[in-house]
Formats: structure tokens, C-alpha cells, sequence
């Protein structure tokens, strides 16, 4: 059933139950979950909604309007909390804030006390809202899932050439066109099934070669079990998979240009975002409480979407009335997501060595004004008197990888800034995930350790921050990023003479580069004559980064700590690998230092004793206490982190 005419959402609640058996949160109270579906109606002639594409295409209801609908979640405390909204941008369909903002284990099915980690959000008397916005993911996982209709022609199927790319990590015979198992592909057309072309190539740079026809299919191997019945193997004719005679080989980027139908109405899913915040904040009738500030986070995806939710204007309802009050795209990069045809939601955007076509980054790329020195096109993200105030954090990964420069510089690479209502943070020498429960790193395909820096603390902080700049007109701290001007943001190539001989370090050449691309021919083409400025920022000595926000780790260091990871032989050798960092361990003692050729300082030389290494993170602590970039009891937790030396992260067996 379709919502009222007269509104654009209406949530049917499914239940409703004691959150963490009725636990009382400091400060709070109890909280209860509740589960719902919500139920859209939009009009496709509304001005709001010019900016989704084929939403002309997508079947009507009695009413002209399109309808759908997706899951709803909503962690609210009983007793009204501090009538603050925070919607979690789920990351694929997956729930993320309290993970992050928590220190919480990932779940996407919060019930117990363990599953709210250390309840700061709880504490703070949020009530959290997880909604469905991605329409092409498949059921599993708990996921949240939006049904999404398909745009035709009436009884046509809407047809076109698309691209998929794929990379595997150990042999594999088949995958979904979506490269995804999470995720719908879009199935190949009668025709495109005898058209489609199939070539794999090395690096990104190198030539293609085609693979024969007769070496591939559509198609996907099933069967392989342990038991009787399903022992055997076939490969079964599909029109959503992509079968290859002997398997992908590991590290290949393998390249299929097929033409594909049904596309979804993707970007229904901005609208969903918005019609729900917008429900949930002004109808009496909602069942989340009241509401007078609402804030949003997202993070890498859904940062990307953040972007896009605003530059394409859906940050205002269909009264002209603001929708989110603040938010916190995280580790986006320079990116958007981009929902035209055919797009995949859940491939992340463009890297070094994986999806490098994606077309996530486009200009524009900087929240404020500016001129694509390649078009002359003048345009921004912020542009509107609906525009949300904005924190933007990114990490080192997303200057290496995703382009993060681009965020506050012009686009041949000279200092831009931020407008009034955004500040932007990088957090220093760290990597694009990091996990808060995070051990002991690991190597994966890559040539070094992953990142280790603690950085969970400072999403506390920041959301800190935006509720006092929003609600008491409160300024947040300066935006904290590497400018040219000073020096702190500089070219590959200044960069690589600053860096560290680090003994087996294997460093990338460059950071991810971002060319012109023709996307008027299927796959896009890139020009690598015409070219934007990707900027990294500066290290010191011992390679850390001197700009940004430095974690207490990083502050006082036990190794050099980079956003870049490159990969392993038979991998994509020396080619950065997706958005890996690098832990690089300092020796540990003097002779260490001396038998291994390291330029660095070694641990005994740099700190008396564990304890003074201790008391030098509290004092760190203390310093991003007084810059309002850390919370009082998140200076304890880092003191308390670095007892042995930061163990498991660090390991060290000191005389």
C-alpha cells in the first residue's frame, strides 16, 4: 500500500522492544529499538526530484506518482533523550555509527549492552535512525534493503553498454557482474550476450589482451560440496554471472563491456533519505520522538553520498525546509557517488589499481567555489541557502588514493579553503579503515603490516563539535589540513625526498592521479594529457605526517605510519592496494637500528621507559583535549591504550 497523497512517507512499525534488556544509560535513561518499513510516494514532476535520473521511466501509480520502499531501524531512548536525530548513511546496507562512534563490535542487529560498546552515543541521548537508502543490494547479513523499481519503456526493457571490472585475490571461476555478492548485477541483454567483450591486462596501464570467446560465458559453477548431492560441479547458464575457463587469475584486472538491461532507479535512494529525515523530523504521527536537531555520518560509500545528497540539492524538503541541520562525510575523498544508469553503488570509488573508471570523482570536487581549469566549468558542493553545516574528515589514505586534495584546493593545485559552514580535518598518518577493536595487524596481499593508529576517538569529537556549532552557535576548531602555502601539502615527487629509507619499505610512485576522462564511449576513456592535481601531504623524519590532527599515536610514535599500502608480488606488484595503510615499527633498540640500516630513531633512544612513553601519550592526549579534538574520557582511554607499548597493535620486547 502507498502512503497518503497528501505525504510522501508513511512508516509502518513491524515491533518494538527493550534495547539492552531496559539497561539505563548515564545520563539517558532506557532506550527502545524499533523496526519499520517505510513506504514512499514521489512525484516525478516535482522540482526536488529533477536530479534522479530515469525516475521518468519508472512505473506510476493510480496517483502519477512512483512508489517504493526500505527498511527502517530506530534506536530511540524512551524517555525523549535530547531530542537529537542521527542518521546512520549505512554503509551497504550495513549499520556503522555505533561501531565507530561506540567502540562497538559490528552488528547489524544492536540488541545487547555489548553491542553499544562504550555508549557515548547512548550517553549523549541520541536517537539513532538506520535507513535504507541503497536500492541494488541482496537480501543476507541483515542488511537493509530498498526496493527500488526498474525504469522501462513500457513492455521495452531499457538497454546499454556498461562496464564491469574484476580483481581477484586467489583463483576464482565465477563471480556476479556486480563483482559483488551482496549486490544485483544487472543482467546481460539476448544481444549483449553474443557482443560482449572480455580482455584482461596487468596494471592499469597496461595493453589489453582479449580473451577469446570461447574461454568465457555467462554463466556460474555451482556445486563443489562435501556431500553426495552436491559434490559435482557444473557451470550453469546465467544471465548474471561471468564464468572463465580456469579461473580469474589472481591480480589481473579483467574488464567486461557488455550491454546490460534493467537498470534501477538509483537515485530514489537520496530521495528516500530525504523524505524519512524529513517525516521523522516534522509529522506529530512518527514514532521516533521529538525531534530538534538532526545530524548525519556516513563514512567512505556513504561520505561519497553525503557529498552528493547536497550538491544535488535534496538537503531541502519539499516545503523549502532544511533536512539535516549538520553532517560528517567521512574518508570520501574527493568523491561523489553517482547514480546515473547502470551505475554499482557498492563499488568503491576509483583506485590506483582497482576500479579505476569509476566515475565517484567529477568535478566539482571542493565544498567551496571554484573553476575547472580544464572546462572552465564554475561550480561548488555548497551552493545553496539549505546547505548543512559540514565537518569533513579524511585520512591519509583518501590523499593517496581518493584523491582528498581536491576537497580544499583548486584544480591545478593551489590552496582553496573551506566555505563558512564546512571545516575540514585530516586525521594524520592514518588509514581509511580502523577499526576501533582492532589487534594485531595483519599483511593480507600487501608488502607491509596494515595501519595501526587509533582514531576512533576522534569521531567522538567532532560530533561533539557540530552539535555545539549547530544548537549554541558555538565555532568548532579550525579546519586543520596541509596547505601549499606552507608547505605542508606537496607533490609526489617532494614527497618521495622527505620520506624515510625505511629498511623494506617497498613505497608507491605516485598517488592515485586523476585524468580528463571521455565517458561518451563505453568503457570511458582516460587522457592522461590533461590531468588534475592530486597532492600528499608532508612527513617528517621518521615519515609521519607533519599536518592535520595527529592521534595520540602518532604524536608520540613507535613507527612510521602511512595511508598507503602497496601490494605483494603476484598481486599487482608496487601498485597501491585499495585503502591499505602501512605500520612500519621502529627498531627497538640502538644495535637493532644499526645492524637493520634504519635512519630512525629507535624506541630506547626516544623514551626512558614504557612509562614515560605512557606519560609523553597523556600529555598528546591532553594537548587535542584543549583544541576540542578529543572528549575528557577519551585522554584515560589513550593512556590506558598505550600501557606495553600500545600492545597488540605494537609489539616490542625491549631490554
Amino acid at each position: 500500500m502507498s502512503p497518503d497523497p497528501e505525504r510522501p512517507i508513511r512508516l509502518e512499525v513491524h515491533t518494538r522492544e527493550p534495547f539492552a534488556g531496559g539497561h539505563r544509560f548515564p545520563g539517558t535513561g532506557a532506550y527502545e529499538v524499533i523496526t519499520a518499513t517505510a513506504h514512499y510516494a514521489v512525484d516525478p514532476e516535482a522540482a526536488a526530484n529533477r536530479a534522479i535520473a530515469d525516475l521518468d521511466l519508472a512505473p506510476r501509480d493510480t496517483t502519477g506518482n512512483v512508489c517504493f520502499s526500505g527498511d527502517v531501524e530506530i534506536l530511540r531512548p524512551v524517555e525523549g533523550g535530547r531530542r537529537r536525530l542521527f542518521f546512520d548513511w549505512g554503509n551497504r546496507g550495513n549499520k556503522r555509527a555505533v561501531q565507530y562512534f561506540c567502540d562497538a563490535p559490528h552488528t547489524n542487529r544492536p540488541r545487547t549492552l555489548a553491542d553499544a560498546g562504550n555508549g557515548y552515543l547512548m550517553r549523549r541521548g541520541y536517537t539513532l535512525v538506520f535507513g535504507a537508502w541503497q536500492g541494488n543490494l541482496l537480501p543476507g547479513d541483515g542488511r537493509l534493503l530498498l526496493d527500488l523499481p526498474v525504469a522501462s519503456r513500457g513492455a521495452e526493457p531499457v538497454r546499454g553498454l556498461t562496464t564491469a571490472e574484476f580483481i581477484v585475490e586467489e583463483p576464482t571461476d565465477s563471480l556476479p557482474l556486480s563483482r559483488w555478492s551482496s549486490t544485483r548485477s544487472y543482467p546481460v541483454s539476448e544481444r549483449g550476450a553474443h557482443t560482449a567483450r572480455l580482455t584482461r591486462r596487468r596494471y592499469p596501464h597496461s595493453t589489453p589482451e582479449n580473451l577469446p570467446t570461447e574461454a568465457w560465458r555467462f554463466a556460474r559453477l555451482q556445486g563443489g560440496g562435501s556431500d553426495l548431492r552436491t559434490a559435482a560441479t557444473a557451470v550453469v547458464p546465467s544471465r548474471y554471472d561471468l564464468h572463465v575457463d580456469g579461473g580469474f587469475r589472481p591480480g589481473w584486472i579483467y574488464e567486461l563491456t557488455y550491454e546490460a538491461e534493467e537498470p534501477l532507479v538509483l537515485g530514489l535512494g537520496l530521495a528516500a533519505v530525504r523524505d524519512l529525515v524529513t517525516h521523522l523530523r516534522h509529522d506529530p504521527a512518527q514514532p521516533a520522538g521529538p525531534v530538534q536537531y538532526v545530524y548525519g555520518w556516513g563514512r567512505s560509500q556513504t561520505g561519497r553520498a553525503i557529498r552528493d545528497f547536497i550538491y544535488l540539492g535534496f538537503n531541502e524538503d519539499g516545503e523549502g525546509r532544511p533536512v539535516f541541520d549538520g553532517l560528517l562525510p567521512h574518508v570520501s575523498g574527493a568523491g561523489r557517488l553517482g547514480v546515473e544508469r547502470f551505475a554499482n553503488l557498492t563499488v568503491p570509488g576509483g583506485q590506483q589499481y582497482e576500479d579505476h573508471l569509476n566515475p565517484a570523482d567529477s568535478f566539482p570536487f571542493a565544498y567551496a567555489e571554484t573553476v575547472d581549469h580544464l572546462t572552465g566549468e564554475r561550480d561548488a558542493i555548497m551552493k545553496r541557502a539549505s546547505d548543512p553545516k559540514v565537518l569533513h574528515t579524511q585520512t591519509s589514505t583518501e590523499y593517496w588514493q581518493r584523491r582528498g586534495s581536491l576537497v580544499h584546493t583548486t584544480t591545478d593545485g593551489r590552496d582553496l579553503g573551506f566555505p563558512p559552514n564546512v571545516r575540514g580535518y585530516l586525521w594524520s598518518s592514518s588509514q581509511h579503515v580502523a577499526d576501533p577493536t582492532a589487534g594485531t595487524p595483519v599483511k593480507g596481499i600487501c608488502n607491509h603490516v596494515q595501519n595501526v593508529v587509533a582514531t576512533s576517538a576522534l569521531f567522538r569529537a567532532v560530533l561533539d563539535a557540530l552539535d555545539a556549532w549547530v544548537s549554541e552557535g558555538v565555532e568548532p576548531p579550525a579546519s586543520a589540513v596541509p596547505s601549499v602555502a606552507d608547505g605542508t601539502l606537496v607533490t609526489a615527487d617532494t614527497w618521495s625526498r622527505q620520506f624515510p629509507a625505511v629498511p623494506g619499505a617497498v613505497p608507491p610512485h605516485e598517488p592515485n592521479q586523476l585524468c580528463a576522462v571521455d565517458r561518451s564511449v563505453v568503457p570511458p576513456v582516460a587522457d592522461r594529457s590533461r590531468g588534475y592535481a592530486v597532492l600528499v601531504p608532508a612527513v617528517d623524519a621518521d615519515g609521519n605526517e607533519t599536518a592535520g590532527v595527529r592521534a595520540p599515536m602518532v604524536a608520540v610514535p613507535l613507527g612510521t605510519y602511512t595511508g598507503w599500502n602497496t601490494r605483494a608480488p603476484g598481486q599487482g606488484h608496487g601498485a597501491l592496494h585499495e585503502f591499505s595503510g602501512s605500520t612500519f615499527p621502529f627498531a627497538a633498540t640502538e644495535d637493532e637500528r644499526l645492524i637493520t640500516g634504519d635512519p630512525r630513531l629507535d624506541v630506547r633512544t626516544r623514551y626512558r621507559d614504557s612509562a614515560d612513553y605512557v606519560a609523553r601519550v597523556r600529555a598528546a592526549a591532553e594537548e587535542l583535549l584543549a583544541g576540542r579534538l578529543l572528549l575528557d574520557e577519551d585522554v584515560e582511554r589513550a593512556t590506558t591504550a598505550a600501557a606495553r607499548w600500545s600492545a597488540p597493535r605494537h609489539r616490542f620486547e625491549l631490554p
